[in-house]
């Protein structure tokens, strides 16, 4: 049994949604009666029952289908997802928040159909274009602010490379596509980022951007961190994972922790100091864990249960890269090399152990869980 394909696919990232669901649907319905389309929503979990919902919606519309994520969220890799789950040609991004206008999808549309136009996007930034209804002052200057900084560091020329509202040809996109990161909210940005090397044609349309109706804002209070991060993955990250770069900067925190937790153990409470080494040791590699835990793998942040057997594994795995430092120093020393940079060495190799290993066992369920 065939059917008539899809000639777009609107992928939706969801959290907490249920009540927009079927007013976006109305919506899409009007503004895109002459197109075959069909919309994937991705749910983060929602605890509100939007997967259910929309599940539910999906036994009599067809052109409804549901993506639901377990153990993990984030808006990129949420798009990213639903993209890769659809076989149509044109694909288009939006919020469930009805704050996108809807009727704008059309004109995007016919744009790329033209044959002049790899990606269409709508801009809150430019002549026609509004973003004062949408946006609070504060979030406005942020979105600016963010804006400006991708412009001046990563060379992106739109005039909102922040908007979470676009449509794309398929094959013009999966390049940038296969090597964009999925972190952080946002995914145009990480998509142009991505495809240096294969120049985008881009158009911009201009929308007014419209107050949520209800639901919950996919930003939290790292959003400006994971932003920090894409730009320093898209800026460096080509020649050093961003990631190994966090743990290191971590791991030197922890130097500091250490040898504050020792200072108080052996000079003020009087401990002997092997004693305070030991705790100071316990101390530090806790609180390196934790921090990489909510920064350095903030997409495969570990809760519950597997926080604890997380733990357990970077205990094991750091003691281990202790001991690799130690006999990577000691025999360098003894082969002839000075201090410091047998030193150098044996920490640096101490580092990429630990990393490795954290990588692979205590961060790495998570990773097969995308």
């Amino acid at each position: 049994m065939t059917g008539k394909a899809f000639e777009l696919t609107v992928v939706v990232p969801t959290f907490n949604e249920r009540d927009n669901i079927q007013r976006l649907l109305d919506l899409l319905d009007v503004a895109l009666t002459h197109v075959q389309w069909e919309v994937v929503f991705v749910d983060d979990d929602s605890p509100d029952g939007t997967s259910e919902h929309i599940r539910r919606i999906s036994q009599r519309d067809g052109r409804v289908r549901c993506l639901q994520r377990l153990g993990r969220r984030g808006l990129s890799s949420a798009c990213l997802e639903g993209i890769m789950s659809s076989a149509a040609p044109y694909v288009a991004i939006m919020d469930c928040d009805l704050q996108h206008d809807e009727s704008l999808l059309p004109k995007m549309l016919a744009e790329l159909k033209t044959g002049n136009a790899d990606l269409v996007n709508g801009s809150r930034y430019m002549a026609g274009g509004d973003s004062r209804e949408g946006l609070s002052p504060m979030r406005s200057f942020y979105s600016r602010f963010a804006t400006f900084i991708a412009q001046a560091l990563l060379r992106v020329t739109i005039s909102d490379p922040m908007s979470g509202f676009f449509m794309f040809r398929r094959e013009a996109l999966m390049p940038a596509i296969r090597r964009s990161s999925g972190q952080g909210f946002k995914i145009l940005l990480d998509l142009l980022a991505s495809a240096r090397g294969h120049a985008l044609r881009v158009v911009e349309l201009p929308y007014q951007m419209r107050s949520r109706e209800a639901g919950e804002s996919k930003l939290d209070t790292l959003v400006l961190w994971e932003y920090a991060v894409l730009l320093a993955d898209k800026s460096i990250g080509r020649f050093i994972p961003v990631r190994f770069v966090l743990f290191v900067l971590v791991g030197m925190s922890g130097v500091l922790v250490h040898l504050a937790v020792l200072a108080l153990m052996h000079r003020v409470l009087g401990f002997e100091f092997l004693t305070g080494q030991v705790a100071a040791t316990l101390v530090a590699m806790t609180s390196n864990f934790v921090l990489n835990n909510v920064f350095t793998y903030r997409d495969r942040r570990l809760q519950g249960k597997d926080f604890y057997i997380g733990l357990m594994t970077f205990y094991i795995a750091c003691s281990l890269g202790a001991v690799i430092n130690f006999l990577v120093s000691d025999n360098l020393y003894e082969s002839g090399f000075v201090w410091w940079l047998s030193g150098v060495i044996g920490a640096f190799v101490g580092a990429v152990w630990n990393y490795a290993m954290t990588y692979t066992f205590t961060w790495g369920k998570k990773a097969k869980d995308r």
